[in-house]
């Protein structure tokens, strides 16, 4: 391979796993103000399963290769970089794309020092999760302590985040998941209840939990088949935030006067599309408040939750994991160095 290339997950028509390998494209080179990062590790997104099935397209301008989030090292700082960041210094990275590649450029804006005593494939596992539990509680739920948060698909990466960090705020964290184990690994990482969606019904178990007044916050990644089940566990007063449509886009009923009769706020938001300067303060803000708690000398020390690590050649066996929803936390590819 000439040093003009590189190797980078690639398909060349919409489908299933199947159609993902590796193959060599152009190596990207910064421009000003951008680094380009030799990439360690990349973690999987349901955005990547999205685009590779032909339903997600990348934001304009943004790489067309796979990979919302990396981890690695910096190798060459584009023109007029300045700041801190220096050759060979260990990065995190939230991306619009291009992630799942040997190298990616970026922003320097959006780098984010690696924790002491985290490896290189737990950091890749942080920033797309990490970044938007982050957001979805504080710039837009305005989690405060003693909050009850119910969030769905608990044992995600963001999931699996979000508990943590509402923990963090005070807040009394509800998880949904579809089996035991997930619900007990949530309970684990702190999880006040947990209740399984395919046993019984999550808002009357959250309604009972909650003595009736019902839940302040709902971190929603799943849409449709939910809202009924949303609105009549949520507290008067609540924040609702949708940020995924696993359960479909289709709603029939009456979602407006419900939501009405409980003063509810629907709040629905994507960090991908996001511009610039909105991502760079979300990582400046995360950087300070956050970042600190995940080294090993925090008391309340934060972790990313892995599940799986596969080298990159195995690229359509780790996403033909991801649709079969058992992981608990991220599923992580390791790129060949």
């Amino acid at each position: 391979m000439s040093s003009e290339n590189m190797l980078a997950v690639h398909f060349d028509e919409p489908g299933g796993p199947e159609k993902l390998y590796l193959t060599e494209v152009a190596k990207p080179s910064p421009v000003e103000g951008e680094v380009l990062l030799k990439v360690s590790a990349s973690a999987l997104n349901r955005a990547d399963l999205l685009q590779r099935q032909g339903q997600y397209a990348p934001p304009p301008g943004a790489s067309s290769i796979l990979g919302l989030e990396a981890s690695g090292h910096i190798a060459e700082l584009g023109p007029a970089c300045g700041g801190h960041w220096k050759i060979g210094d260990p990065a995190m990275v939230l991306l619009p794309g291009g992630g799942q590649a040997q190298y990616v450029t970026v922003p320097a804006e959006f780098l984010m020092p690696i924790p002491a005593g985290l490896t290189l494939s737990q950091a890749a596992a942080i920033p797309e999760a990490w970044l938007t539990a982050f957001q979805l509680l504080h710039l837009l739920g305005n989690v405060q302590a003693g909050d009850f948060v119910l969030i769905h698909a608990g044992s995600s990466g963001v999931g699996t985040a979000a508990i943590q960090l509402a923990r963090m705020a005070g807040a009394i964290p509800l998880v949904t998941a579809g089996s035991q184990h997930k619900l007990q690994m949530a309970e684990k990482l702190g999880a006040a209840a947990g209740f399984n969606y395919k046993e019984e019904d999550f808002s009357e178990a959250a309604l009972k939990f909650t003595k009736g007044a019902g839940v302040n916050l709902i971190l929603d990644c799943i849409g449709g088949s939910y809202w009924e089940k949303n609105v009549s566990c949520l507290a008067l007063d609540g924040r609702w935030i949708l940020y995924g449509l696993m359960g479909g886009t289709d709603v029939s009923g009456p979602l407006f006067s419900k939501l009405l009769f409980k003063r509810g706020s629907l709040i629905t938001t994507l960090l991908r599309s996001r511009d610039k300067k909105y991502k760079q303060r979300l990582v400046e803000a995360f950087t300070k408040q956050i970042l600190p708690h995940f080294s090993t000398e925090s008391p309340q020390r934060l972790l990313p939750v892995l599940d799986r690590v596969y080298p990159a050649a195995a690229i359509q066996e780790a996403h033909a994991y991801m649709e079969s929803n058992k992981n608990v936390g991220k599923i992580v590819l390791e790129l060949p160095q």
